[in-house]
């Protein structure tokens, strides 16, 4: 398998619609057929993975547009605790 952790979000894309097609077209084998979903379960995690990063980045400046305080979450924190120390912050600007 492929290491797909550092791979951009397009070229990700890119490549699990092309194994997606292989799958569904080709006559491949079963360990050939076995090797591209593994490949394709990895990439449609780094995508999903992406995906949140960019959902949290949006929250964070959906926040700031309305004026709010915030905190920002660490890579591995959940995006509910950078909403509870937003709050945290504000009360205490106040």
């Amino acid at each position: 398998m492929k290491k797909t952790a550092s791979v951009p979000f397009e070229k990700a894309l890119e490549r699990l619609e092309e194994i997606v097609e292989k799958l569904e077209s080709e006559e491949i084998g079963l360990d050939a057929s076995l090797a591209l979903f593994e490949e394709g379960i990895g990439l449609s995690r780094v995508c999903q993975q992406k995906l949140t990063e960019v959902e949290r980045r949006v929250e964070i400046v959906l926040k700031e547009s309305r004026g709010e305080y915030r905190t920002a979450p660490l890579p591995d924190e959940p995006a509910a605790g950078a909403a509870e120390e937003s709050t945290s912050a504000k009360d205490r600007s106040e």
